[in-house]
């Protein structure tokens, strides 16, 4: 029923009488969460090369104009962010270039890679070398690529954005639905804890946002994958001119993904982009990814708001404000894992959600694995200390 969901092999028909049901929630139908949690990262813009071409992104570069961090870019910027306290190294990405940016995969092919994925590997490398956690959105990928970057990535991610074949979505070059399920049906088959969302105000309706959710939701019950779903509001820019959706909207879509999803599977909202503090009533427990050091690159005009911001929000709510890791606490190993929190059941096929050089990572002597196994018991601290020479 979604466009190009057959081309793929994607088999999920949202039941009728859900999505019936799922029209007619309100804020007053669902509960406050007990506690807001966020992400400390640093962005890692590693390529802005992307073979989409969407209406409503100013992320992506054309040819000629796109930019690829090097390697020794790349460690710096992760030097600046384990510095600052942050346990995340957030890769976002164009996807994988496609064959009219030459010059990309000419400076690829002199660095010693063959891809772009090959690249990501070595970033993620780094990353952990320096003290944190990757988190990467690499945009559509298949099993295998996810079989080989799952080794070095603590999570990751992809917006579903809509199964609504949008305008939004246009051109020669064009992401589909059924492309987007079958990346997010792919991290599930390889155990991958995954972060998806939807992009609300880019031409979709109401019956496409609740088929959005049932479906995300579906794949989260095959495989048990989903540990976040962001809704995320659409904000004009310098490349479209999307109206930003009303309070009124962004409170019904966010107490709609509350009550489609499972309780065990976070509902987030970007702060710098929603009026969070008027949204904790209708079910967000989670502000995503937020950087001390470095801009919101997918969105640059909009500025994260600091620590004190993001705890007004909470107190908004009348609930605490928690640090905590890329990886959902319940995907964590025993003895890195919180007292208390239950763990999900083992990946198909797979020994342990977080691969060994996250583990490793997480249970090393010196001062970057003291903070992480801090956070991930969720003592970690709010306020950002240096970590070198602690």
């Amino acid at each position: 029923m979604f466009a190009a969901a057959e081309e793929y092999g994607i088999e999920i028909k949202p039941d009728a009488k859900r999505v019936e049901r799922l029209l007619s929630v309100t804020p007053a139908d669902v509960q406050p969460a007990d506690r807001l949690t966020f992400a400390r990262n640093v962005f890692v813009p590693l390529t802005t090369a992307c073979r989409y071409t969407c209406t409503y992104c100013t992320y992506y570069d054309v040819p000629g104009e796109a930019s690829l961090l090097s390697p020794e870019e790349v460690r710096r910027r992760c030097r600046v962010g384990a510095d600052a306290g942050c346990t995340e190294a957030l890769f976002t990405f164009g996807d994988e270039p496609d064959d009219r940016y030459t010059e990309i995969h000419e400076t690829l092919d002199e660095w010693g890679y063959d891809s772009i994925l090959e690249y990501l590997y070595r970033a993620c490398e780094i990353a952990l070398e320096e003290g944190l956690l990757p988190h990467s959105n690499p945009g559509d990928l298949t099993e295998a690529a996810f079989a080989d970057l799952r080794e070095v990535n603590a999570s990751m991610g992809v917006m579903l954005e809509t199964t609504a074949d949008v305008d939004a979505h246009g051109g020669g070059r064009r992401k589909t639905p059924g492309q987007r399920l079958n990346t997010i049906r792919a991290a599930g088959r390889q155990g991958v804890p995954f972060t998806t969302g939807i992009l609300v105000g880019i031409g979709e309706g109401w019956r496409d946002r609740a088929e959005s959710l049932l479906a995300i939701r579906e794949l989260h019950e095959r495989h048990g994958h989903v540990q976040e779903v962001i809704v995320q509001n659409v904000v004009p820019n310098e490349r479209s001119d999307f109206a930003k959706p009303g309070l009124e909207t962004m409170r019904r879509v966010v107490a709609m993904a509350r009550a489609a999803l499972p309780p065990e599977v976070s509902v987030q909202v970007p702060p710098n982009l929603s009026p969070a503090a008027d949204l904790v009533d209708c079910g967000i427990d989670d502000l995503g990814g937020v950087s001390p050091v470095t801009d919101d690159y997918v969105n640059p005009a909009y500025a994260w708001p600091d620590l004190d911001g993001l705890r007004a929000v909470a107190d908004a709510g009348g609930m605490p404000l928690r640090e905590r890791l890329p990886t959902y606490a319940r995907y964590l190993p025993d003895g890195l894992r919180p007292s208390g929190t239950e763990a999900a059941g083992p990946p198909a096929d797979r020994d342990a959600w977080v691969p060994r050089a996250v583990r490793n990572r997480m249970r090393a002597d010196d001062p970057h694995g003291r903070r992480l196994r801090g956070v991930a018991r969720g003592d970690g601290p709010l306020d950002p200390r240096p970590a070198r020479g602690d």
